[in-house]
């Protein structure tokens, strides 16, 4: 197939078009004309209020545009049996993953209820479930257990004076701690998306989300150990805190309660198993088994009959209440302390859920708004915070779910929400009985997806060096430093490797591909030519003030002229065709007072076309009327012939450049044309670089020309006051190809083809 394929070709004939004489072809607009004054902005938007208004009340509540046009008959029943089977799975993740942010089971369902509906009105996104996600949950941990210790609840037991943990006080104030952090965060969420600020996500690199997830999987099972080993180990804050942590555990291995690992191990060999038998059979079956749901009634049902909790002293749920508690008002003195964790547990929701978003909407053909999605995100946690939920964000797992099973809309969330209500009012206190530790075994094992995120690490050794050490560097912070300040370090980092990037970018000269207007370059390429007297250099990266200074010496090198050693080599040159004119002035002097006695000198012009004054010695004449112009030119000879020693001596110390230092010979190269169609902005720095790039070549007669500037670029340029007299648009060419044609015709080349202006288009 690839052998008999046709290469369709074409030609194009045109002028050579610099900047200006592109400006003129193409009536370029002002600056005033692309950016109107502010009252001709408030006379647009006072004629448009009323469609605007519309489209602004729309797109703030985009259920008002989908719920009028929603079919029942098309999509109620694939969106009932959706939300019925991600319903089934909010219910063991809710309680689990409560277990993660140090609270009880029951703020779990709540988080998986209240968030949901808010989402219903004000999300945009078809196929996301909103709802408890194990990393928020493990980073909501990471705060309640800092503000509130077990060490902080103590209180005396009886008689014996040995203190216990106040379980209840503890619990509430977590509860107080959580809620608050999560209506700041979303209050946090909901700024940002008015303020169009929802292309923050896109700073956390994919490499960089995976990393930070798995690591925060490693905090999520050391967590669960407790629970499933059934001891008690101190919870460590702050950095290393996994690191004490786990020693901890490790040292109260031998103190394992046996009844709680047996419960542990049997409920995780049969939920592995049950996973694996749902995986195999996924494509017979309509729906998933609830495999989890099936999990924890089976251990309710052994818990309660078997009395694990009286007679083998297994930790279980406890109280569950029945009914919903009235929304309160969060206790807003705990700001202050938790506004780091509460920024970062908003950015890493909305990354987490814009990105399964966005992959869904491109499956599906539907458009996803990141700025709508970051309002909704964070009104479904600042509502969510008053009914003492705690941070939420989509689960991938009930995500796919909710797709696979067939949903169309977010009717849903509202589906799977009315399972999660039914729940807390009629079936919550059924699961008091519950062992912590099958919860435990429920998070351990839904974290596999996230353990096999380490296979990234071979596919980013193949693939890109620097997104492995961004990889790396989030793992081992996230880890080492915990979730908040882990995500801080790696943002840092990852913005380092941008910047290190654009500072080191690949340098390089281009030539010619025959018989086409394209240039590569000539060091990676082997069918192209250099064109004879013009070198044409380009940066992979635009150029600012990071990295001006190495463009420059980057530009010195690739073109092999040392412009420090060209400037006093020519400066050595001028100082010896001084000294020859000196020398023939004297011996003309001498000359004439041998033959006449007296001698007259009139420099001819102030600065000739080489740059120095001829002088004519004039014979006879009145030497009273000279006289004054006699002493004059006398002491300027005094002068020549005093500092004479001096300049021989410089003229010593110049001698020492060699014409091999030199790099090419001045005359090898007339033209440079900087191809900055890689620049999508330049700086002052930049712009000053470029200047005295202009004014250092110059000085060895070397042309500097410019090529496929954006013309965002030439407006900064103007606006930087880059062009003058010397420095013209004149300068500045639409293509490469365009510069090398001008300065082959300018300087001379007759060896390049030329082209007239003319445009002949062929289709082959």
């Amino acid at each position: 197939m690839e052998s008999t394929r046709r290469f369709g070709k074409y030609r194009v004939e045109r002028e050579v078009l610099d900047e200006q004489r592109l400006e003129e072809v193409t009536q370029r607009k002002t600056h005033s004309d692309t950016h109107p004054s502010l009252t001709e902005r408030l006379k647009d938007s006072l004629r448009c209020t009323v469609p605007k208004l519309k489209r602004s009340v729309m797109s703030s509540l985009p259920v008002l545009y989908w719920l009028p046009k929603y079919s029942v008959w098309d999509y109620g029943m694939p969106d009932l049996i959706s939300g019925i089977s991600v319903g089934i799975m909010h219910l063991p993740q809710g309680m689990a993953y409560a277990l993660l942010a140090s609270l009880p089971p029951v703020f779990g369902l709540y988080s998986s209820l209240y968030p949901a509906l808010i989402y219903f009105f004000f999300g945009t996104s078809r196929h996301i479930s909103i709802g408890t996600f194990t990393v928020l949950s493990i980073m909501v941990g990471s705060v309640t257990e800092r503000l509130a210790p077990d060490v902080a609840f103590l209180k005396n037991n009886g008689t014996n004076f040995t203190a216990e943990v106040d379980i209840t006080a503890r619990d509430s104030y977590r509860v107080q701690v959580a809620a608050a952090t999560t209506v700041l965060g979303g209050l946090i969420q909901v700024v940002l998306g008015l303020v169009k600020f929802g292309f923050v996500g896109t700073y956390l690199s994919e490499p960089l989300v995976r990393a930070y997830t798995t690591a925060a999987a490693g905090h999520a099972v050391v967590a669960q150990l407790k629970n499933i080993l059934g001891i008690s180990p101190t919870r460590f804050s702050g950095p290393l805190s996994l690191v004490y942590t786990l020693k901890d555990v490790c040292s109260l291995l031998p103190q394992t309660h046996l009844p709680t690992l047996v419960v542990s191990a049997v409920s995780m060999v049969f939920l592995i198993a049950a996973k694996e038998l749902n995986s195999f059979l996924s494509s017979k079956l309509p729906v998933p088994i609830p495999v989890e749901l099936i999990t924890i009634v089976a251990a309710t049902l052994i818990s309660n009959y078997a009395y694990l909790n009286s007679n083998y002293t297994v930790s279980v749920v406890g109280e569950i209440p029945s009914g919903l508690s009235p929304p309160s008002v969060p206790d807003v003195s705990i700001f202050g302390e938790v506004i780091g964790d509460a920024f970062a547990l908003a950015i890493v929701g909305y990354a987490i859920s814009i990105s399964l978003g966005k992959t869904f909407a491109l499956k599906h053909g539907y458009k996803v708004d990141s700025n709508q999605e970051l309002v909704a995100l964070g009104l479904s946690n600042a509502v969510g915070g008053f009914f003492q939920c705690y941070s939420v964000c989509c689960s991938m797992s009930r995500s796919l779910i909710q797709e696979t099973t067939g949903g169309k809309t977010q009717m849903a969330g509202v589906a799977s929400a009315v399972i999660v209500l039914v729940t807390i009012l009629k079936l919550g206190a059924l699961f008091q009985e519950l062992p912590k530790a099958v919860l435990a075994v429920i998070v351990f094992v839904n974290l596999k997806g996230m353990f096999k995120q380490y296979s990234d690490i071979v596919t980013l050794w193949r693939r890109s060096k620097f997104d492995l050490v961004v990889w790396l560097v989030t793992w081992v912070s996230t880890l080492l430093l915990n979730l908040d300040l882990g995500l801080a370090a790696s943002i840092s980092f990852a913005l380092l490797t941008v910047i290190f990037r654009t500072q080191l970018p690949t340098y390089s000269v281009l030539g010619n591909v025959p018989g086409t207007e394209l240039y590569v370059d000539i060091e990676t390429h082997r069918e192209v030519r250099e064109i004879p007297g013009v070198t044409i250099f380009r940066s992979s990266a635009t150029v600012y003030y990071a990295n001006a200074e190495l463009y420059l010496e980057a530009l010195k090198e690739k073109s092999g002229l040392d412009i420090s050693k060209m400037i006093i080599y020519k400066r050595r040159q001028e100082a010896k065709q001084k000294r020859r004119e000196r020398r023939a002035e004297r011996r003309a002097k001498r000359q004439a007072k041998r033959e006449n006695g007296t001698v007259f000198v009139i420099p001819t012009s102030p600065r000739a076309t080489d740059g120095h004054c001829r002088w004519e010695y004039l014979k006879g004449g009145d030497p009273d009327c000279t006289s004054l112009g006699w002493m004059s030119e006398l002491q300027d000879g005094d002068t020549t012939t005093l500092g004479s020693s001096s300049e021989d001596t410089l003229s010593r110390d110049l001698e020492r450049v060699s014409l091999g230092s030199l790099g090419k010979w001045t005359w090898d190269i007339h033209s440079i044309i900087l191809d900055l169609s890689t620049a999508n902005f330049i700086d002052t720095v930049a712009i000053k670089t470029m200047k005295n790039i202009f004014q250092d070549f110059s000085e060895i007669d070397v042309d500097i020309y410019m090529a496929g500037c954006q013309a965002s670029v030439v407006e900064q340029l103007e606006l930087g006051d880059f062009f003058s007299e010397s420095i013209t648009k004149r300068r500045l060419f639409a293509s490469v190809h365009d510069a090398v044609l001008y300065c082959l015709n300018h300087r001379g080349a007759a060896s390049f083809p030329r082209y007239e202006p003319s445009v002949v288009i062929t289709c082959m």
